[in-house]
């Protein structure tokens, strides 16, 4: 995308021989690497869910399209439509509305009462449509106007630069600025359909899309130079064989009339009709001879089409993708309704690939993360400098290789949005999704006071940051309110808890049957978590509880002196220590235990820091014991979970000697859990997460989401920001 602006700025300067030669021979370099996916790509032609087939049971379709260029194309478009009347066809013209000619009423008039449709083709197919949001929507106006005046329903944009998102400002039934595959375009990446699909947001608005299947004259006669129709005709078989819609684009600029000499800018209009030949001679009465508005319509009325969305987003965040559930449900909810999704994150153990695609996202790991040295302030900064300026120009280069929509940063640090600076320039909405507020975090870590300069530092970070976003994501209603007194807007920010996702915590089987008493706590090893008030506690069941392990999963700078701590008590052998596990097999490991224990420390960090495990030992049926914390009490109570006093190991005991020799308690906990998850899981929420996406993508100011983001007892009142 950086190279196209360039390039659509300076076009108007370079002679035309330097742009074809150079056209040329970049396409003869391109065609040697895209034969395994040009001219076929064999995963286009899956059909679609909700595809009923096509008018009359007719084996494919056929779309013959015109994009006119400039006056001579213009000039040409009288004898296309004759040749095409000649074989029995009809096409649509899309033309240029302030090109270098004029469209005159009376032509219009005359193509529309032979039969063949008018689209409108870009505003001045110079390249500037999609430079801005602001820039579009300004020329959006304006081809409204066209397409009202020339009762046009079809668009397609100059040199098939996209946008599909901003392209729903246009009042238009469909969109045909897309192909199936052709690495010759200047955005390359392919739909990867043969089939027209819907285009739709979480708001309702939709068109119909229509990628063109056969390529381009241009490419074929012009660049690639080739000499006769036969990967047309390769394409059309495999077309027809599959079902597919056939949609061919045509420039009348560069077919040269019968009887006169080709330039080095055209090729022999015998071309196209030999074309239209071998489809009626091979084809005759398989396939659906219709205009661009006709197949919309018939998709829009006699199809189950489901509107997709087709938004390219980002992730960012300084972590393992494979251990951060809140950037995998966001990453997996918008992959799986058809958004091209890239997560740029830390490689979370030696021997990850690179780059990877995990359920439809794809993956780039671009930094080791070492685990020592979290203590030192120096060393800690280091790391994420790093990984701030890797990310920054690992994101301007892809945007400007192919626009974001939506670039999603995720703290920590609050300072990792501003590598987001180029997408944002150029028009993306930035997300910052603010996991854990970061100068009461660094106070918590680094054991330092709120009234010191690294705070107050990390306090204005962190108000520019939330400045910069355009929206801004926090964790947990108390947060919230921080926040908001301090560096965002009720109208700028949303709460969305990092809920469970049910697809991957859905209910397992125990898999274990020895008799054992599993307690466990899977997650950071940090002094906030109070993971040693869980470790004295459990040294206090002793005899009462003689079947019984403490099974602690993960790693943290507070690791060493648990381990010492551990030994200091003797309990080698009932409590034990594991290393962190991929997301994925927690599960498992929840349903295999007996009880989970989320001990934080009220008087820290932990007070307001929302847990997760919570809702994850839930959805497996096992009981929890919590810390009583101002934000678990926020969203909990003892209907569905056991509190003891933060800090009192002694309680903790007494609550696990409770719930394991109470099967009463330990179901009337699981029963009311299970209620309580049923009613606050991704799947349940995640809608209010895509539209806020959609929103913000359209360039619309989203709806903040604040007190929707989960259900909660009674007696809990949310604070929510005005509507």
């Amino acid at each position: 995308m950086l190279f196209n602006r360039f390039y659509y700025q300076f076009k108007p300067f370079l002679p035309w021989r330097l742009r074809l030669g150079v056209r040329r021979a970049w396409a003869a370099r391109q065609r040697r690497n895209v034969a395994e996916f040009w001219p076929i790509n064999p995963d286009a032609a899956a059909i679609p869910a909700g595809w009923d087939g096509w008018p009359g049971g007719r084996q494919f379709a056929v779309v013959l399209t015109h994009d006119v260029e400039g006056r001579v194309g213009f000039n040409r478009c009288g004898h296309i439509a004759a040749l095409e009347q000649r074989h029995g066809f009809r096409s649509s013209f899309n033309l240029i509305p302030e090109g270098s000619y004029r469209v005159s009423r009376n032509f219009r008039e005359d193509l529309n009462e032979r039969g063949f449709e008018i689209g409108v083709h870009d505003l001045k197919h110079d390249g500037k449509l999609f430079r801005s949001r602001n820039a579009f929507r300004e020329r959006a106006a304006r081809i409204n106007d066209y397409l009202r005046e020339w009762a046009a329903v079809g668009f397609r944009s100059g040199f098939m630069l996209r946008h599909l998102d901003w392209i729903r400002d246009l009042e238009i039934e469909y969109d045909a600025s897309t192909f199936d595959t052709d690495p010759f375009e200047p955005q390359p990446e392919g739909v990867s359909t043969i089939f027209p699909f819907c285009v739709g947001d979480a708001n309702g608005r939709s068109y119909i899309e229509l990628p063109y299947t056969l390529a381009q004259d241009s490419t074929l006669f012009i660049y690639l130079r080739e000499r006769s129709i036969e990967i047309w005709k390769q394409k059309l078989d495999w077309l027809a064989a599959r079902g597919g819609l056939v949609l061919v684009n045509t420039h009348p600029d560069y077919m040269a009339p019968e009887g006169s000499t080709p330039g080095s800018r055209e090729y022999p209009v015998t071309f196209y009709a030999e074309f239209l030949q071998y489809l009626q001679e091979r084809y005759a009465g398989a396939y659906w001879l219709a205009l661009p508005r006709e197949v919309a319509r018939y998709c829009k009325d006699h199809t189950r089409l489901q509107p997709i969305s087709r938004k390219r987003v980002c992730m960012v965040a300084y972590a393992s993708y494979e251990s951060d559930n809140r950037v995998m449900r966001y990453a997996e909810a918008l992959a799986s309704r058809g958004d091209t999704v890239e997560v740029l994150a830390l490689q979370g153990k030696p021997g990850l690939p690179r780059r990877e695609t995990i359920r439809g996202v794809n993956l780039f790991r671009i930094q080791k993360r070492i685990g020592k040295n979290e203590k030192n302030k120096l060393a800690y900064l280091l790391r994420l400098l790093r990984f701030f300026v890797s990310v920054s120009a690992r994101l301007t280069w892809r945007h400007f290789g192919n626009a974001y929509d939506v670039v999603h940063v995720h703290n920590i640090p609050d300072f990792l949005v501003f590598s987001a600076w180029a997408p944002r320039r150029s028009g993306a909405s930035i997300i910052l999704d603010i996991h854990d507020i970061v100068p009461e975090l660094y106070a918590n870590k680094f054991s330092a006071g709120q009234a010191g300069l690294w705070f107050r530092a990390l306090l204005a970070v962190e108000r520019r940051s939330a400045r910069f976003a355009h929206h801004v994501i926090v964790s947990n209603h108390l947060w919230y309110r921080k926040l908001l007194s301090r560096s965002t807007t009720p109208d700028q920010s949303s709460v969305f808890l990092n809920h469970v996702d049910l697809r991957l915590f859905y209910r397992r089987s125990r898999a274990r049957q020895d008799g054992k008493f599993i307690i466990l706590f899977p997650g950071g090893l940090q002094w906030h978590q109070g993971v040693d008030i869980a470790v004295r506690a459990f040294a206090l069941l002793g005899p009462q509880l003689p079947q019984a392990e403490f099974h602690i999963y993960g790693q943290g700078s507070a690791r060493p002196a648990l381990l010492e701590l551990v030994q200091s008590l003797n309990l080698q052998h009932k409590v034990l220590f594991h290393d962190s596990v991929p997301i994925a097999e927690v599960p498992q490991l929840i349903a295999d235990a007996d009880l989970g224990v989320v001990p934080k420390r009220a008087d820290s960090f932990g007070n307001e820091a929302y847990s997760t495990k919570i809702l994850e030992f839930m959805s497996q049926g096992i009981p929890v014991v919590a810390s009583r914390t101002q934000v678990d009490e926020f969203y909990f109570n003892d209907s569905v979970l056991k509190f003891f006093s933060s800090g009192d190991s002694k309680q903790l005991a007494a609550a696990i000697l409770e719930i394991a020799l109470s099967p009463q308690l330990r179901r009337a906990l699981v029963e009311q859990a299970s209620e309580y998850v049923s009613q606050n899981n991704w799947g349940a929420k995640q809608q209010n997460y895509l539209r806020l996406v959609d929103s913000l993508a359209s360039g619309a100011v989203p709806k903040a989401v604040c007190g929707t983001g989960t259900t909660l007892p009674p007696e809990v009142t949310v604070h929510r920001s005005p509507a």
